[in-house]
């Protein structure tokens, strides 16, 4: 079948160019090469499909009518081979990303003056702290956090995000202020629990030795959505981990106050995974240059670039 579409391609470039010579010239081969290209097609389909003579080439009916199809077929090609260099060099058709609930609004920050700018490119975003089933979403870039999970995806570092103890002032006036990871058992908590591992607490203590907290503290409230565990959270409910990037405003205007700041948590990880390793189309490698670009005007407080880079 492969030869035979090989055939086809050279009988429609000799009618294009007008001659043998003409197609070898097209196709970078020898006049030679293409006549017998032309004839094992014509003893194939047992039809004659061209006349030659010393000085022209004229097509039989049968062959001006085959040439037709052969023409439409090579054109095909090249429409989609051009559609696959669009695809490359510029963002076009439907971009897939799948990211946790409480990072939509910075996708959407980031990648406003990308879709503003290009607009044949369209942005579907499955917001899920559960982790989507990327192969059946037909993903094309997802953001994880944290510790991955094998996976025969493509993960690249994007960097870390600070994580950070915090509790509404409220709560703290009614249940008073830890001053040591050991109060914690004495405090509510409200978890982020997507249901891979159980709720756990690593901190690094002043000096910056890390030291494991179990899940004594008392977790009445858990969800597997952090922007909710956020919101109960500044609702006075109890102590919980929040990412730095989304308390600036909350801190600053007191709805939250840090628990054991001479503590620390260790930075969330977070991670591109792309299906395969190598290029990927520009819809892929310009969405990750914009995150990239977005999240490097936080302060370092907030976040932490990767320096290993990106190679997509």
């Amino acid at each position: 079948m492969i030869d035979q579409l090989k055939r086809m391609a050279t009988f429609a470039a000799v009618v294009e160019q007008g001659s043998f010579g003409g197609a070898a010239r097209a196709l970078g081969t020898t006049t030679s090469a293409v006549s017998q290209q032309v004839r094992a097609l014509e003893q194939e389909v047992g039809v004659t499909l061209l006349v030659r003579s010393t000085r022209q080439l004229a097509l039989t009916t049968a062959g001006q009518r085959f040439h037709e199809g052969c023409a439409d077929m090579v054109a095909a090609a090249r429409r989609a081979g051009q559609t696959l260099l669009e695809m490359r060099d510029a963002p076009v058709g439907e971009l897939r990303m799948t990211a946790p609930a409480g990072f939509a609004r910075v996708l959407g920050q980031a990648l406003q003056p990308l879709l503003h700018h290009h607009p044949q490119l369209c942005l579907h975003l499955l917001a899920d702290d559960a982790y989507t089933d990327l192969v059946a979403e037909r993903v094309d870039l997802a953001l994880r956090f944290g510790r991955l999970p094998d996976s025969n995806w493509v993960a690249q570092p994007l960097g870390h995000l600070r994580m950070q103890l915090c509790a509404a002032p409220g709560y703290l006036t009614r249940h008073g202020i830890p001053v040591h990871p050991d109060d914690l058992a004495q405090h509510d908590a409200v978890l982020l629990n997507t249901g891979r591992v159980a709720p756990h607490l690593n901190l690094l203590d002043p000096s910056g030795l890390a030291v494991a907290v179990k899940p004594a503290w008392r977790g009445r409230l858990s969800s597997n959505s952090q922007s909710w565990v956020q919101h109960m959270c500044e609702a006075g409910m109890g102590v919980a981990v929040l990412a730095a990037h989304d308390t600036v405003d909350t801190l600053r205007e007191g709805r939250v106050v840090p628990v054991l700041p001479g503590w620390s948590l260790p930075p969330l990880p977070i991670y591109a995974l792309t299906p395969q390793r190598g290029a990927q189309p520009a819809k892929v490698r310009l969405a990750l240059e914009a995150l990239r670009g977005h999240m490097a005007q936080w302060p370092a407080s907030v976040y932490s670039p990767s320096q290993e880079g990106l190679h997509l």
